[in-house]
């Protein structure tokens, strides 16, 4: 049987799609286990004890370990890639402000959106732009646990026809 049906395609967006005026929030959360937190710092071997060695955290000012910031930052921009960048994406070209105001603990969701805050066209690649996000991130209770601009270079719709 020929189905005529038309095929969609999950993707991110085309540089003329990126809206200056809208506030994307990427679904769903993601809550981080203790497992998530030692895998990923040992891993990338970060041997900080404030992420590993639970006794040694507990005399610290949270009193308790946290949350590699690398992972809750690479959690933040992976949030977003299959609403903004899947497919469409030429490369990420690099990282302007990244905060960690609060810490992110073991069995904290992390929950997150990101706005647009600039966009042009590339002066050098034809049919590409370039794209400023601002990705921020907060855990469960609304706080804000994560902030960072990425500057990032997608297609053009018309290019890729």
């Amino acid at each position: 049987m020929n189905d005529e049906r038309r095929t969609i395609e999950q993707r991110g967006l085309y540089y003329e799609e990126f809206d200056l005026e809208a506030r994307y929030r990427h679904s769903p959360g993601r809550t981080v286990t203790e497992t998530d937190n030692v895998l990923f710092s040992t891993l990338t071997m970060n041997s900080q004890a404030l992420h590993l060695d639970a006794a040694w955290a507990a005399t610290q000012p949270f009193g308790q370990r946290l949350v590699n910031s690398m992972f809750t930052l690479s959690t933040l921009v992976g949030s977003s890639v299959a609403q903004l960048t899947q497919g469409t994406i030429v490369a990420n070209l690099g990282f302007g402000e990244v905060t960690f105001p609060h810490p992110l603990f073991h069995g904290d969701t992390l929950y997150s959106d990101t706005v647009v805050t600039a966009r042009r066209l590339s002066g050098s690649r034809p049919g590409q732009g370039l794209v400023t996000l601002r990705h921020t991130g907060q855990n469960q209770h609304g706080v804000v646990v994560a902030t960072a601009e990425r500057t990032v270079l997608v297609w053009c719709r018309e290019a890729v026809r």
